[in-house]
């Protein structure tokens, strides 16, 4: 499945608001630079975020973070002749730092910093209160001030709204950021950078100086899982990346991963998705095969 850039360059508004009303959503599997909040009002199918697949249905809220990889694919009755069915959803589309950088400095704004975070996974909230909702479906209809203006709270009350579901796993937004040039942590960095590779525990705990067995702890105790685990889930979220890219074989995929051999790929990857790889491609076969 082709990734595609959307080029938003040329808004000048602070936050972008749009009522979009179509026969069906656009099907295409792409990504950009601004973090986008959508609220559908009417239509159903699968929403792809990441390597997450799931069903959508009207009143879903979902943020997704900035360059994470998206598709909202209306079911079939929708892309059917001489029907009436509409795909409705409110978009708001915003730069993290839509108010300079300095803002998200202020003491105030640090639960918003953290939901942007957590939305680089993508963000269901479920049970939202009617009225914040409602807020957000009327800023269609608000001045370009209030738009801004109002948009904080609501990001505000996002943020502090305790029930939510992330999407994409750790793993999978892992690898959208192995291009990138500065990583603070200096373990971090070289197993983004190896992790394809036969690595070991003792050559990464030589990188700080430790020795396996303290190392091994520590990771725990900071990542919250055992160094292997959280190398595995990288694996798998690249396996993720390159199998909805569809331009390699799964022992290839596998191979390109990490892997040694095909079983243990196998054995992970079910452990990691729940699936085999087989399956797993063949769910995104099923909705990507006339997508573009």
């Amino acid at each position: 499945m082709k990734l595609h850039l959307i080029d938003r360059s040329t808004t000048t508004a602070t936050i972008s608001v749009r009522k979009n009303s179509y026969a069906n959503f656009l099907k295409i599997w792409h990504y950009h630079p601004e973090l986008e909040l959508v609220t559908v009002l009417k239509s159903k199918g699968t929403r792809f975020i990441g390597d997450s697949i799931k069903k959508f249905q009207p009143k879903d809220v979902v943020l997704i973070g900035k360059n994470l990889p998206h598709m909202w694919l209306n079911d079939p009755k929708y892309f059917q002749e001489d029907k009436t069915l509409v795909a409705e959803a409110i978009s708001i589309h915003f730069k993290e730092d839509f108010l300079g950088k300095r803002f998200l400095q202020l003491t105030e704004m640090k639960p918003i910093v953290e939901l942007f975070k957590k939305a680089e996974q993508g963000i269901l909230f479920k049970n939202l209160p009617k009225a914040l909702r409602r807020s957000i479906i009327n800023l269609n209809d608000e001045t370009d001030f209030n738009k801004t203006y109002q948009f904080i709270g609501i990001l505000h009350q996002l943020a502090l709204h305790e029930d939510m579901k992330l999407l994409a796993s750790t793993g999978y937004v892992a690898s959208l950021k192995l291009e990138e040039p500065k990583l603070s942590n200096k373990v971090i960095a070289y197993i983004f950078k190896n992790f394809n590779t036969d690595m070991d525990l003792a050559t990464v705990a030589e990188l700080v100086n430790m020795n396996p067995s303290a190392f091994s702890r520590s990771f725990k105790r900071v990542h919250r899982k055992t160094f292997s685990k959280y190398v595995n889930e990288i694996r798998i979220g690249y396996a993720c990346k390159l199998l909805m890219e569809n331009e390699l074989n799964v022992a290839g995929i596998a191979y390109e991963s990490g892997f040694n051999n095909l079983s243990n790929f196998n054995r992970q990857f079910k452990i990691i998705k729940n699936m085999s790889p087989s399956a797993y491609l063949k769910k995104h076969s099923n909705f990507t095969a006339d997508t573009l």
